[in-house]
């Protein structure tokens, strides 16, 4: 007998041999297994081929083990025990709801959606925690790209086939000024009236700048280069406080204005013919197979309203 015949035995024989103790014949065995008797019968007989010694005595009366037998009979039974736990374990994880999700956002949806809709999201599922990451659009998606975070929330729609991207919400993009500008007494103004302002942009890598530059190169009529720019800051509340502070105008989403244009601080201007819209989209590594607390998430997401 030597030792490397053991590493030949299977799980389905150890269980033959545990149904044929536990129900006492070939043929009860068999029928809890769903196997036919001879194939029961073939499973007892290579293990005790393989381990050259006779497991089970058989007479008329009945079965019985050797001692051989209750040997390899008590290690089935442990065996096949940590493969249940095992299974066990495995389906109580996906079963499970809590957990921690790990998103990284673009700065539009992360300082001014996001945080309200966590807070309502946490009323319902307080065992998930949700940690975000802010980045510009493009370093969201390198970031869920790389695995450093799961799934991501961005201002434009990726481009690169790893990526799945699902639509979440609508944004608009306007022009904003500051109390007491001129272009106010106006009840809008023209695309080349642009220019005559001091412009404040969104760094590169920006959805917000990427979005604007589009829809300008549609237009056919002017380019940001053309724009009178004074300043590229990095976030849109940089961006609220520098046209407030008088350092020139921007354009600029809706959602991140709402609480200045409602205390009167900053103004909306309408820009004629152009209506600049866009989706926010939840982005994610394509075939990813999200435990139960992320589809809770994403769901709760996708039917959150703004």
């Amino acid at each position: 007998m030597t030792h490397d015949r053991y590493k030949s035995i299977t799980l389905q024989q150890m269980e033959a041999l545990i149904y044929l103790v536990e129900e006492g014949s070939f043929s009860r065995a068999a029928k809890k297994m769903l196997l036919t008797q001879p194939a029961l019968t073939k499973n007892i007989q290579n293990i005790e081929e393989l381990l050259t010694v006779r497991l089970v005595n058989r007479s008329n009366t009945g079965i019985s083990l050797t001692a051989e037998g209750k040997i390899i009979y008590e290690y089935a039974k442990r065996m096949v025990k940590l493969r249940n736990e095992a299974r066990e374990k495995i389906l109580t994880l996906h079963e499970n709801t809590s957990g921690s999700i790990y998103i990284t956002a673009s700065t539009i949806p992360a300082t001014y959606i996001l945080p309200r809709a966590l807070s309502a999201f946490r009323k319902k599922h307080s065992d998930i925690r949700v940690y975000i990451k802010t980045a510009d659009s493009e370093e969201a998606m390198n970031m869920v790209l790389d695995k450093e975070t799961e799934i991501g929330c961005i201002g434009k729609k990726p481009q690169n086939k790893k990526l799945a991207a699902e639509p979440l919400w609508k944004d608009r993009l306007v022009l904003a000024v500051p109390k007491g500008h001129r272009w106010l007494k106006k009840k809008s103004i023209t695309l080349n009236e642009l220019p005559q302002e001091p412009f404040i942009a969104r760094e590169k890598g920006s959805a917000t700048r990427d979005v604007l530059e589009s829809y300008l190169k549609e237009t056919k009529s002017i380019s940001l280069s053309q724009l009178d720019v004074c300043g590229e800051l990095g976030s849109s509340e940089a961006i609220k406080e520098a046209i407030i502070a008088g350092l020139g105008v921007s354009i600029i989403s809706i959602h991140a204005i709402k609480r200045e244009l409602a205390a009167g601080t900053l103004f909306e201007v309408p820009i004629q013919g152009l209506k600049m819209e866009r989706n926010f989209y939840l982005i994610y590594p394509r075939q990813t197979d999200f435990r139960p607390s992320h589809k809770i998430f994403i769901a709760f997401l996708k039917d959150y309203t703004i």
